[in-house]
């Protein structure tokens, strides 16, 4: 009966994990194209504004959800706290630097390097954090990365600097995807909802800041007097709202699955977002293109396999070993009853 208890909650964890992992994949393609329609349809053309709005929404929703008593936040220490500061510091930055080097090398070749996510991960979580993966894992990432380079196959241009930014934000994302779930499944062991109170506020802080810095804000104050209508205040709403649980959606998948998982999520993204735009905005691709694009959904198929059956692996072994403890335990007691009873 133990046996059947545990093997039962391992395939609802499994199927919870699934649930949250196909709620980021709906949640991030539709904010991709609306985000699309956002800064093409009404020619708002500021990334830094519309960061500072999803963050903003995310402070809000998150204070909404705490007010309704949905979670309760934790208390944390001045070192806690410091953390949170850091992790902010570590989202505005990232976004920072994929923004600028954007500007310096082609779009192809930011999605390729990009699409090394994973392996960053692999080796900071193998690292730092002590984290071992098996032969069949390794391998069940190369058609990942490798279909992401076929999908997006084009034009690869770039300079010193911006191989360099590239390389970098690539390592920043795989970081931030490490500690997300580090902060959600280690000693802190946060909500998604209490990690995104915690850091919205300083992200749309720091975002305003580079926002100012860079000149944005200016240009958003003049389009504010000329081009600004409620149509467009209300779809920003939308697209912050949308933002919100797509976060909550994110970190509670984090913490359901890993890492490593999300980073596989995010390049399967990427190529789904290609066949909606094929689809919708009527593109053309090539067979590199396609070939990449079944490579990659093919690949994300079979990490997935892999991974799902590894961890019903781990906990039907664990839970054996439990059992043999028990039924070791047991018998121990019997004996000691026996000789208690001979005395």
């Amino acid at each position: 009966m133990a046996v059947y208890s545990n093997n039962l909650l391992s395939t609802r964890g499994a199927n919870s994990s699934m649930i949250w992992l196909g709620m980021y994949f709906v949640f991030n393609l539709v904010l991709t194209l609306y985000n699309k329609v956002i800064l093409s349809l009404f020619q708002f053309p500021f990334p830094w504004t519309l960061t500072a709005i999803h963050t903003a929404c995310g402070a809000v929703g998150s204070y909404i959800f705490w007010r309704c008593d949905v979670f309760s936040p934790s208390k944390l220490g001045r070192r806690e706290n410091t953390i949170m500061i850091a992790f902010s510091a570590l989202y505005t930055i990232n976004i920072a630097i994929s923004n600028v080097s954007l500007n310096l090398v082609t779009v192809p070749f930011h999605q390729v390097v990009r699409a090394m996510t994973p392996v960053f991960t692999i080796m900071l979580s193998v690292m730092f954090l002590s984290k071992s993966y098996s032969t069949m894992t390794y391998i069940s990432l190369l058609p990942v990365v490798a279909g992401v380079a076929f999908a997006t196959f084009g034009d690869y241009d770039y300079t010193a600097w911006g191989f360099f930014l590239t390389v970098l934000g690539t390592v920043l994302a795989a970081i931030k995807t490490v500690v997300t779930n580090r902060v959600q499944v280690g000693r802190l062991k946060l909500h998604p909802l209490d990690l995104l109170l915690r850091m919205s506020p300083l992200a749309c802080a720091q975002t305003l800041v580079y926002s100012y810095a860079s000149g944005e804000m200016e240009q958003v104050y003049r389009f504010y007097l000329t081009d600004f209508t409620w149509t467009l205040a209300f779809a920003l709403l939308v697209n912050g709202i949308i933002a919100f649980f797509l976060n909550v959606v994110s970190f509670t998948a984090n913490k359901k699955t890993s890492a490593l998982t999300m980073t596989v999520a995010g390049n399967v993204k990427q190529v789904l977002s290609i066949v909606l735009a094929v689809i919708i905005f009527n593109l053309t691709i090539t067979w590199t293109n396609a070939l990449g694009i079944l490579l990659t959904l093919a690949g994300g198929a079979w990490y997935t396999s892999v991974e799902m059956r590894e961890k019903t692996t781990k906990r039907l072994t664990t839970s054996d070993t439990l059992l043999g403890n028990g039924q070791i335990k047991n018998s121990a007691d019997h004996e000691l009853t026996d000789v208690k009873t001979q005395r």
